[in-house]
């Protein structure tokens, strides 16, 4: 599972577009996070997991705040959450999560990127019930006694632990991702996560070969392209 996850964020960050583009997309995220639950991190955990997210991947502080602030003030845009699923090439499966104000033109954005793709768009629960929502946390180290009982000891309910070339893989339910980070940087101290994170994690894999592999990434270019398009989660395994 380690690996798996590692490709399959590989494959969504490799397409993720210039950086103007994830700054853009971080901004919307944080800016409606902070609309609906307060812009306090202390108080709104969701925004905080945005927040750090957005350190990682060398989002400035400026568009953070800046993000902030328009959640502070009393008007802005009114965006509203969307989901799309379908199928890509081979048969993998698709989840395509949006931030819109135009629920209308974005539907029919994410579909041309389908039908343009060798891929096929279907409606609401067409592949949702084959993924997990999942805490995931990828991490150096070798010992996965020792961190299953760390976990265990502060009562959190672990879905999976996984050790592989020196990296270890944490799935639990989303609803402990706090519990398990909080637990972990006091039992491990300076622990670095390669991977924190919520995430879509599939029950099935499919492996892509040949063009298939080249037709998919021409998918994730397309969606990850268009503005609306927040996060992609596929159970596609690329092949060389």
């Amino acid at each position: 599972m380690g690996r798996a996850y590692q490709n399959r964020k590989e494959s969504m960050a490799k397409t993720a577009g210039a950086k103007t583009k994830v700054y853009s997309k971080y901004g919307r995220e944080i800016y409606v996070c902070a609309k609906n639950g307060g812009d306090d991190p202390n108080g709104n955990l969701s925004l905080r997991r945005l927040m750090d997210n957005a350190k990682k991947d060398q989002v400035p502080s400026h568009v953070i705040e800046r993000a902030l602030e328009k959640a502070r003030g009393s008007g802005g845009e009114d965006y509203a959450t969307a989901r799309y699923e379908g199928f890509g090439p081979a048969g993998c499966m698709v989840i395509v999560d949006c931030l819109t104000d135009n629920g209308t033109r974005t539907y029919n954005d994410v579909r041309v990127c389908f039908n343009k793709n060798g891929s096929k768009l279907g409606g609401p629960g067409t592949v949702a019930h084959m993924f997990d929502h999942q805490a995931v946390f990828v991490f150096k180290g070798d010992d996965e006694d020792e961190v299953l009982e760390t976990l265990m000891m502060a009562d959190i309910d672990v879905t999976d632990i996984e050790s592989e070339d020196g990296m270890i893989t944490v799935l639990a339910p989303h609803t402990e991702f706090f519990k398990i980070k909080t637990a972990l940087s006091e039992a491990m101290p300076g622990i670095e996560f390669e991977v924190d994170d919520i995430s879509y994690e599939p029950q099935t894999t499919v492996s892509l070969t040949g063009d298939d592999v080249e037709i998919f990434e021409q998918l994730l270019d397309a969606l990850n392209d268009n503005d609306d398009v927040q996060k992609v989660y596929h159970n596609a395994e690329l092949e060389a």
